[in-house]
């Protein structure tokens, strides 16, 4: 079995599925996906995400705003502790900072991370981190404020293996998607051979980031299967290994019987 641990089914491209979600989640559990976690990236489509998790099996949710999100950045603490009530819900995010697209808006990126923050503490559920060009803040930010007894994942990590290596030693998982199946993500390549594998995560993120051989095209959960070979290539163990340590990662880290 194997868990797309980020992606965004509300989002998918479904034009080869006659619009139906229904369709594309059959496709990726057909390839042996068969848990999903769909992530939340702003206030305005939460209750789709919720009902998606709701109607099917195997689909969890997450409730945040992303931090290129400026509308949302007003959300309060007490908003997301309410969402995450939710029986799906098992995490908080995605959230984080981005200082590549995001660097004209910083202070408020940081109090909304905060906020994200607080609420997990709250609720006791891990974090979902995006980080972009913000190593250092992302971190002090995580260091400072987060419950590090629950943690959370720096999700589609493309940082180096300082970071990474710094958030695992604050109880944080590293998930790798299609992204390190690029011919240019050479750094990225030795980080996923370190990254000890009861802390590895996998993950698509789409309809983003689609892994090579479909790169450029719309992305969805049945590809996670390419991110999974690749990685298990790299590491030079076999894919049944890499499908058994990210499940039990991914149950693990989300409290998922």
């Amino acid at each position: 079995m194997l868990v797309d641990s980020h992606c965004h089914l509300d989002r998918l491209n479904l034009n080869t599925y006659e619009g139906d979600l229904a369709q594309a989640i059959a496709a990726a559990r057909e390839v042996g996906v068969e848990q999903i976690l769909c992530v939340a990236i702003d206030l305005a489509t939460i209750p789709n995400v919720l009902v998606i998790a709701e109607q099917n099996p195997g689909v969890h949710a997450s409730v945040g705003v992303h931090p290129l999100e400026q509308e949302d950045q007003g959300l309060q603490v007490e908003q997301l502790i309410s969402l995450a009530k939710h029986p799906k819900v098992v995490a908080i995010g995605e959230t984080g900072l981005d200082y590549y697209y995001g660097k004209d808006y910083i202070a408020l990126q940081k109090r909304n991370f905060l906020t994200h923050i607080q609420a997990a503490r709250s609720c006791k559920k891990p974090l979902i981190i995006h980080s972009r060009d913000a190593k250092e803040d992302t971190l002090k930010c995580i260091s400072e404020q987060a419950d590090l007894s629950v943690g959370g994942v720096m999700h589609c990590f493309t940082e180096d293996w300082d970071m990474a290596q710094r958030a695992l030693d604050m109880n944080f998982y590293i998930s790798l998607s299609g992204i390190v199946t690029f011919k240019n993500a050479v750094q990225l390549q030795e980080v996923a051979k370190k990254i000890p594998l009861d802390k590895l995560l996998i993950e698509t993120d789409a309809p983003y980031l689609a892994p090579v051989p479909f790169r450029g095209k719309p992305n969805e959960p049945k590809y996670l299967v390419q991110v999974a070979e690749y990685i298990a290539k790299l590491r030079g163990i076999s894919m049944a290994e890499i499908a058994a340590a990210t499940t039990l990662n991914y149950q693990r880290l989300f409290n998922i019987a």
